[in-house]
């Protein structure tokens, strides 16, 4: 009996430990949460036939650190770049009027929002400031070393301090990274 209520214990920690994830709100979701305690947001502009897109869900978006630092300092929005859903951004409404029905898990048409961020290829991670303004797209997948020097680059303003290619080039050949690659 003491052995079953200690197994018990034990795998109720570690389905805990486990079943931990980014807090993923949508776009109006952490608009509202900004106003209330200001923080950039993450968007995680992503298609349903991506593979790279599910690669980065897994390594990168799976890994406790990411997932620890995303939650500590950043608003996570996850969005369909190809979907159908109706969104409100900065007073605008996007929606995807070619979107097909029949093609809801293969190829199908760009969302309005896409375009309005310059999304062409997927994944792109999407940078939005506190107030609302469009940072910058981090394009294609990223592993958590590599996604831990964008996130802290724009959680501590860096950004606004690399003016050139050159500053950018001596920012990422310095940034010592902290992330482990475990889930």
């Amino acid at each position: 009996m003491k052995k079953c209520i200690i197994l018990i214990v034990l795998s109720s920690t570690f389905a805990h430990i486990s079943a931990q994830e980014i807090n993923w709100v949508s776009l109006e979701e952490a608009v509202k949460l900004q106003k209330k305690q200001p923080r950039k947001i993450i968007m995680d502009m992503y298609t349903v036939w991506c593979g790279p897109c599910k690669m980065l869900d897994r390594n990168t978006f799976g890994n406790k650190d990411v997932i620890d630092y995303i939650n500590k300092y950043y608003y996570a929005v996850k969005f369909n770049a190809e979907g159908n859903d109706k969104v409100t951004f900065k007073g605008k409404t996007y929606g995807n009027p070619n979107y097909d029905p029949a093609r809801a898990k293969s190829r199908n048409y760009p969302h309005e929002l896409s375009r309005y961020f310059g999304v062409n290829s997927y994944p792109t991670i999407v940078f939005i400031d506190e107030n609302l303004e469009y940072l910058a797209p981090i394009i294609g997948y990223k592993n958590p070393q590599q996604l831990e020097l964008y996130l802290k680059l724009f959680k501590e303003d860096l950004h606004k301090e690399l003016t050139s290619q050159e500053a950018f080039n001596e920012y990422y050949e310095t940034f010592r990274p902290e992330f482990k690659n475990s889930h």
